[in-house]
């Protein structure tokens, strides 16, 4: 999964999502392949089609602003999308095998103490959606995650996320493009490019996200949850860059003030305080949950 030529499959990706009429050029007769054909990308941009082939090719690594500018035009990028391009040609051609500098994996100290002195569910991510800390009311919010720590792994390949995130198609759409940005900037990162490898050979529905290119950053989302223990939850999520903390992100969960979410929320998250008091009151780290009622601990479940 590991690209050498980043720049030329985003653009070949973006020609292939590109269809005539949105260009305004007339259909004419079947096409071997989906979207604009080369020459036409050429012509629309101003530039020979020799060169755009090079580019798409990666034998040209470093375009003018104003070609890319061109090609921003002619696919109608955002300015998500167009900043990434940018991003991908000062990046220039990635050698195989070359140095680059690990994700660190390690949550900042700093930052762990800041999101445990809040009641705000809170998780601070790495750079592969990893979730490197998490507070105590995230604990209780994300508690269906289990033992599983990375975002892209519970949403695809653990069932009970399409019970947990009542639009899963939008999560999972919105996943897959914040993972293609890191993924084509980070193009040596051997781990972040297994987990590409992993997600694509056990879900067919990442492949085909996969292979759209979409780009865009995770930054907020409206998320709705169904809960196993707070039952219907309508939050908001919002990730925040940290300068001090190169590729990581804090994540934080919120309801709207008076809300339903934000009184289901606010049990939940009191809940899981007065367990947590419990099992340090007793001993016991996983608190009163581990207390069975009679009949055995099958009356509980459901």
């Amino acid at each position: 999964m590991q690209s050498v030529n980043p720049l030329g499959e985003f653009i070949r990706a973006r020609r292939a999502a590109t269809s005539p009429k949105q260009v305004g050029l007339p259909e004419e007769g079947p096409r071997r392949t989906t979207g604009l054909r080369r020459h036409e990308v050429a012509m629309l941009a101003g530039v020979s089609e020799g060169y755009y082939a090079r580019l798409e090719q990666g034998r040209e690594k470093h375009p003018s602003d104003q070609v890319l500018n061109a090609l921003t035009r002619v696919f109608g990028l955002d300015a998500e999308a167009a900043e990434h391009l940018h991003k991908l040609a000062r990046q220039g051609l990635r050698k195989r095998g070359g140095a680059c500098a690990p994700a660190d994996d390690r949550a900042a100290a700093y930052l762990v103490r800041l999101i445990d002195s809040w009641t705000t569910p809170a998780v601070i991510l790495g750079l592969r959606f990893d979730i490197l800390a998490a507070n105590d009311a995230a604990k209780a919010l994300l508690c269906v995650m289990g033992t599983e720590t990375n975002l892209l792994r519970f949403v695809f390949l653990d069932p009970a996320a399409r019970r947990f995130y009542r639009d899963w198609d939008e999560i999972a759409r919105t996943c897959v493009a914040g993972l293609r940005t890191v993924a084509s900037l980070n193009a040596e990162d051997r781990a972040l490019h297994g987990l590409v490898g992993q997600l694509s050979t056990r879900s067919e529905e990442f492949t085909r996200l996969w292979a759209q290119y979409d780009v865009r950053a995770k930054t907020h989302q409206t998320q709705r949850l169904l809960h196993p223990r707070a039952g219907e939850l309508t939050l908001t999520y919002q990730t925040f860059t940290v300068n001090g903390s190169p590729g990581h992100q804090l994540g934080t969960y919120q309801a709207e003030p008076g809300s339903p979410s934000e009184a289901a929320l606010s049990r939940l998250v009191s809940a899981a305080g007065h367990s947590d008091r419990t099992g340090e009151a007793t001993g016991d780290p996983a608190g009163e949950e581990t207390q069975e009622p009679e009949g055995g601990r099958g009356a509980t479940e459901r």
